[in-house]
C-alpha cells in the first residue's frame, strides 16, 4: 500500500505526458478543425489576388501610399517590353538607318551640283531660324544620348566602363535629359510656328516623291521642282514636330511621376517615350548626313545662312523665282507721250 501511494502522486503527470504524445501523433485530419476544412489549402494565392484584384497589395507605413503595390499584371508587359522588344525595336531603326545610308553612299556618292558655283549668295535661313534649329539640334543630340544609354547602356557600356563609372555616368545623363529637355521642347514650339507654313503640302510634292528628289540619279540630272522645302524636308519636318510633340506629352508625364497618371499611366508614357524616342533619332541620323556628307552645299543653308544661286536654282527652283520676283524693282511707269 505504501508503494502504491508512492505511485499514485506521479499518475497526473504520466497521463498528461500520454495526451501530449498522442496529439503529436494524431493524423493530419484531426488538425482540421471542427468542420474538417484545412486553413492552408483555402488560402488566397498569388494568382487568385493577380485574377480577382489584377493587383497584389499590402500595408505600408511610409507616407507613399502607391508602395503598397506589390505586383500588378501590366507591370510585368512592360518590363518584358522594356527589357525584350524595345532594345530591338532601337538596335533595328539605329544600326538600320546607318547601315542603309552607308550602302546609299558607296553606291550614289555624293549628291553634286551639275553647274558649277553662280559665285552669287542668296539668303536661306536668317538669324533666328539658324539659332533655333541650333539650338534645337543640340537638345536633341543630348536627349538622343542620354536616351539610349537609359535602353543600351547597362548592356554595352557598363561591360566597359565598370559599375560604379556608370552609376555615376547615368545619374549625370538624367539630369543631362531633364535639363535639355526644356530646350528642346521650346525649340519645337518655335520651329511650328517659324516653318509650319512653308511645310504645309503643294502641287510639287507628288513628282518630287515620285522621282525621289533626283537622288538616285547617278546622273545627276534629274532635280525636281521644289518650294523653299521640298517633300523630303518636309516628312522630316512633321516627323520631328509629331514625334516631338508626343516626346514632350509624355515627357511631362516622366519629369512629374503620378500627377497626371497612375502606375499605368506612367508605363504606358515611358513605353511611348521610348519608342518614340529611338524612332526620332533613325530620322535624325538621315538628316544629318543628307545636310552634311549626303549633298554638296546643303550645310552651308544652316551654317552661314546663304547659298548659292545656282544650288538653289537646282534643288529649290520654285523658290528661287519667288524670292527674284520679290527683290526685282517694280518696272518704271513709261512717261505719257504727248497728244497729237
Amino acid at each position: 500500500m505504501q508503494v502504491l501511494k508512492r505511485i499514485c502522486p506521479i499518475g497526473p503527470v504520466l497521463a498528461a505526458i500520454v495526451l501530449a504524445f498522442g496529439l503529436t501523433v494524431a493524423p493530419a485530419g484531426a488538425q482540421e478543425g471542427p468542420s474538417g476544412s484545412n486553413p492552408t489549402a483555402q488560402s488566397v494565392n498569388e494568382q487568385q489576388l493577380l485574377q480577382e484584384l489584377n493587383k497584389i497589395q499590402g500595408r505600408v507605413t511610409i507616407p507613399d501610399a502607391r508602395a503598397a503595390t506589390l505586383e500588378q499584371p501590366r507591370g510585368r508587359d512592360f518590363r518584358e517590353y522594356r527589357e525584350g522588344a524595345l532594345p530591338w525595336i532601337g538596335g533595328i531603326a539605329v544600326l538600320g538607318i546607318i547601315l542603309l545610308l552607308a550602302v546609299f553612299y558607296f553606291i550614289r556618292g555624293r549628291i553634286r551640283m551639275r553647274s558649277p558655283e553662280a559665285g552669287v549668295k542668296v539668303l536661306r535661313f536668317n538669324a533666328v531660324e539658324r539659332l533655333t534649329h541650333w539650338v534645337t539640334a543640340t537638345a536633341f543630340i543630348v536627349l538622343a544620348i542620354t536616351g539610349l544609354n537609359f535602353i543600351f547602356g547597362k548592356r554595352l557600356l557598363m561591360p566597359l566602363i565598370g559599375p560604379d563609372a556608370f552609376s555615376v555616368w547615368s545619374q549625370w545623363s538624367k539630369y543631362a535629359h531633364d535639363f535639355f529637355s526644356w530646350a528642346f521642347i521650346l525649340g519645337i514650339v518655335v520651329m511650328t510656328v517659324l516653318w509650319v507654313w512653308d511645310n504645309l503640302p503643294d502641287r510639287y510634292d507628288g513628282h518630287w516623291l515620285r522621282v525621289g528628289g533626283g537622288m538616285f540619279d547617278k546622273s545627276n540630272r534629274t532635280h525636281p521642282p521644289a518650294a523653299r522645302f521640298n517633300a523630303g524636308q518636309k516628312l522630316i519636318f512633321w516627323s520631328v514636330i509629331i514625334g516631338g510633340i508626343a516626346l514632350t506629352v509624355s515627357g511631362l508625364f516622366l519629369l512629374f511621376p503620378f500627377t497626371y497618371a497612375d502606375v499605368n499611366g506612367m508605363q504606358l508614357a515611358q513605353t511611348i517615350h521610348a519608342t518614340v524616342g529611338v524612332l526620332m533619332v533613325a530620322v535624325i541620323i538621315a538628316h544629318i548626313y543628307i545636310g552634311t556628307l549626303g549633298m554638296e552645299g546643303a550645310y552651308e543653308a544652316m551654317g552661314s545662312g546663304t547659298v548659292d544661286l545656282n544650288w538653289a536654282k537646282e534643288h529649290h527652283s520654285v523658290w528661287v523665282e519667288k524670292q527674284g520676283a520679290k527683290t526685282e524693282p517694280a518696272p518704271e511707269p513709261s512717261a505719257p507721250r504727248p497728244a497729237e
